[in-house]
């Protein structure tokens, strides 16, 4: 509990997670381990890069890896943890930062219990940043090196015993819609709204959820430079997610369509922007690391529940450069939320998994 409380009250939202790297650093070096730090802060654009700390196994077995995130999503107000009941929160009206700062406490317990035993595998620990923002931090770092044959994500903000065999590819679409700007008042017809054409786009997409597996998101749009002028620029940025790969790339193109569709008939150019920024991933239940994590589940008397999400976390980027990588539930809850918490016993028993899934390895 002391390593959440005094972790989670340092700041450290997406690209500035320098202090909370050194905190975590010094965590590890004060228990004779080696911290490695890698120079992905130039590609991510943060002030820390990702941090990565082994611990050798006996010779000749297998490594896993154990992955947790650095950052956070943007404070709305400090950090001040309380306790009641056994329920963590913040004092204040934002978030907690258990998301995933409750998992990088119990790595840290973890790193401390095997400083002075050999753990029955290699462990590789890895602290990424950025992964608020699109898994930054896991996409710019050097995947080769990594011994592990199979790895762990800490990532989810659902009940224990959650394990996430399938997340989706997201696309993130932009359309920057150009016109001709006029006096609103004087010569309206000499002008082309873009704002107007953005608006057409945008009420003839579906979005919401498509489908079981598919959703679609208007999410920012920006356009115009006063009332009394007729718009001549509107940019919007959109979303499309599916756990079908494919599924997802035919919701880019019917949002791409209507775009087009909505500037052609405004007289407006348009130019798009698309990327992909993860790739979904499906993991059979009888996959090792789906085994592993259920051993160590079924060893505390918790019930393995293989589900898929619509989130994604650092999971995605490992499985994508063939590293079988489960996004495994840590107990946490409202992520992203003001009313975030999380309760000492999931703590204690995220420590006990973790313990677990290590065993299993072997």
């Amino acid at each position: 509990m002391r390593d959440v409380v005094r972790l989670c009250e340092i700041e450290s939202p997406s690209r500035r997670e320098r202090a909370m790297a050194d905190a975590v650093a010094a965590e590890l070096r004060a228990v004779g381990l080696e911290v490695e730090e890698d120079a992905s802060g130039s590609e991510t654009g943060s002030d820390s890069g990702n941090l990565l700390a082994r611990i050798e196994g006996p010779p000749g077995v297998r490594s896993i890896l154990l992955c947790v995130h650095l950052d956070t999503v943007p404070l709305d107000a400090p950090v001040e943890v309380v306790e009641s009941d056994g329920v963590l929160t913040n004092r204040h009206e934002a978030i907690l930062g258990a998301d995933n700062k409750a998992a990088v406490a119990v790595l840290l317990a973890v790193a401390r219990r095997f400083s002075s035993e050999t753990p029955p595998v290699g462990l590789e620990l890895l602290f990424t940043t950025c992964e608020e923002i699109g898994l930054r931090g896991a996409k710019a770092f050097d995947r080769s090196r990594l011994d592990s044959e199979l790895g762990f994500v800490f990532d989810h903000a659902s009940p224990i015993g959650e394990l996430i065999v399938a997340a989706p590819t997201l696309y993130r679409i932009e359309g920057r819609f150009r016109g001709a700007s006029a006096h609103a008042g004087i010569r309206p017809e000499e002008g082309r709204n873009a704002i107007e054409a953005a608006a057409r786009a945008i009420a003839s997409l579906e979005l919401g959820r498509i489908d079981e597996q598919t959703t679609a998101n208007v999410g920012r749009i920006e356009g115009g430079t006063a009332v009394n002028v007729v718009a001549e620029t509107c940019s919007v940025e959109l979303e499309a997610r599916s756990l079908d790969h494919e599924r997802a790339g035919e919701e880019v193109s019917q949002i791409v369509d209507a775009l087009t569709a909505g500037a052609s008939d405004a007289e407006c150019d348009l130019e798009t922007v698309v990327e992909e920024e993860f790739r979904a991933y499906r993991m059979p239940r009888s996959a090792p690391a789906v085994q592993i994590a259920s051993t160590a589940l079924e060893a505390l008397r918790i019930e393995p529940r293989p589900i898929p999400t619509g989130g994604a976390s650092d999971a995605n980027v490992f499985n994508a450069r063939g590293l079988p990588c489960l996004n495994v539930a840590n107990g946490t809850e409202r992520n992203h939320q003001p009313d975030e918490s999380v309760t000492i016993a999931a703590l204690e028993t995220m420590l006990d998994v973790t313990l677990g899934l290590v065993a299993a390895s072997a």
